[in-house]
């Protein structure tokens, strides 16, 4: 691959004839993902050739958003491995429904597999834990509750979460959003700050 300046690099995938600059970079964004994702273990490595397939199309999409801060081809590695980690992110939950999430989150005390804690300090998040799943039950809707649990608590992608409810993620954003408020209301009324609670689990 030959070397190409920033401007080199937009002004061969904005011409007429972009073939070359297209086969260099996908060489480049596979060459990239497979060193980024080898620690993913479990032959991620290997859907290199995919996602940069994906990430190409995204870049060349772009091309109008880059500012010239850095090397064009850092910033398209870049935006290929925010490719790649979506989608493996999307793979994780691919066939776990949002009702298992949050029966598998019900009676789940932290238990021995927090090895620095202290008793005192187990029990503490414990009582948390149950009040705020009281609060999740008690003061969120159907559809706040399963976004605050998947989202929030599973870390399950926005655009998953969104399309699985049936919604988009403006109004998921939303959702989240009322949501935080009530349960951000109950804390305060129970003598809880966000601070606060932030700290229980703060295993220094």
């Amino acid at each position: 691959m030959r070397e190409r300046t920033n401007e080199q690099w937009l002004a061969e995938l904005r011409g007429s004839n972009p073939d070359g600059a297209l086969a260099d970079l996908y060489d480049l964004l596979v060459r990239g993902l497979r060193v980024g994702l080898g620690n993913y273990g479990g032959g991620v490595d290997a859907n290199a050739e995919d996602f940069a397939q994906e990430a190409l199309i995204k870049i060349t999409s772009q091309l109008d958003s880059f500012r010239g801060e850095s090397r064009f081809t850092t910033w398209a590695q870049k935006i290929a491995m925010n490719v790649a980690l979506t989608e493996l992110r999307r793979r994780r939950w691919r066939d776990v429904s949002l009702q298992d999430l949050y029966a598998r989150r019900e009676g789940t005390d932290r238990g021995p597999a927090d090895p620095h804690l202290t008793s005192e300090q187990l029990a503490l998040q414990n009582t948390v834990l149950r009040d705020l799943r009281r609060m999740i039950d008690e003061e969120l809707t159907d559809r706040q509750r399963e976004a605050v649990v998947a989202v929030i608590l599973e870390g399950m992608p926005i655009s998953e979460v969104a399309r699985r409810m049936g919604t988009n993620q403006n109004a998921l954003y939303k959702l989240l959003h009322d949501a935080r408020k009530k349960l951000k209301r109950q804390m305060e009324a129970a003598g809880l700050s966000a601070k606060e609670v932030l700290a229980v689990f703060d295993e220094g």
